[in-house]
């Protein structure tokens, strides 16, 4: 009877919609991490609203796990901060077509499925580089050593075949990773309070609290070189 009234709220047949068991079991297959505290702090943060039944029990339709798709997707390929995920959700949700945030002119995640993944020659094809290009790129730690990539690969490999074009190679970046690592062990450090005490809502908020951080980072980096820029016509 529960599920029924709920079943009423949201417009949807009983047996069309999940639990929240039932979610995990669907998307944990490509978010191994995702847990029901990760989902209750999407849910928290009102980037997924699913109906809950007469005894409080959550929900989900068919289009709310793959809203959650999106958002996992967005968090776990592109890092980024959910206040970044939310509007991006409420373009789409608009009828708009947002390019997406910090991606460029490089792929938009799918609301069909998961995200596509690229063999070695795949990515080499699709991003108009060379296979030693790619090698180069892993081998200086700009892209990982693996047999299949994901989309952002494509982004990095296509940034990577523009500067080669004006004889900047992978290895003049090696020292990017090592810059990465410190300021991961920044944030790391900055957020210690909070992800030391191990229940998982508070790796959640750390993890969210991580990329916040990162975009703000990314901000000052850009500004800087940006700046550093400027004064070459001075």
């Amino acid at each position: 009877m529960a599920a029924r009234s709920a079943a009423v709220r949201s417009g949807l047949p009983a047996a069309d919609l999940l639990t929240i068991g039932q979610v995990l079991a669907r998307l944990k297959p490509e978010f191994p991490d995702l847990s029901s505290s990760k989902l209750r702090f999407l849910e928290e943060r009102e980037l997924v609203t699913p109906v809950r039944t007469a005894s409080g029990y959550r929900k989900f339709s068919a289009a709310d796990v793959e809203r959650l798709r999106i958002v996992l997707g967005l968090q776990r390929d592109h890092y980024l901060p959910l206040k970044v995920i939310k509007e991006y959700l409420a373009d789409l949700d608009a009828g708009r077509e947002p390019v997406l945030p910090g991606g460029g002119d490089g792929p938009k995640p799918s609301i069909l499925g998961g995200e596509k993944r690229y063999s070695r020659d795949d990515l080499v094809r699709a991003a108009g580089a060379s296979p030693m290009l790619l090698t180069d790129a892993v081998s200086a730690s700009l892209l990982p050593a693996s047999d299949t990539f994901g989309e952002d690969a494509v982004v990095v490999l296509k940034a990577l075949v523009e500067l080669q074009r004006t004889g900047i190679e992978p290895r003049h970046l090696r020292t990017f990773r090592g810059t990465a690592e410190r300021e991961v062990g920044l944030i790391e450090s900055a957020l210690m309070p909070v992800s030391r005490r191990g229940d998982a809502t508070s790796k959640a908020k750390a993890l969210e609290a991580a990329r916040e951080i990162a975009g703000h980072l990314e901000v000052i980096r850009s500004n800087l070189i940006r700046a550093a820029i400027g004064r070459m016509d001075a």
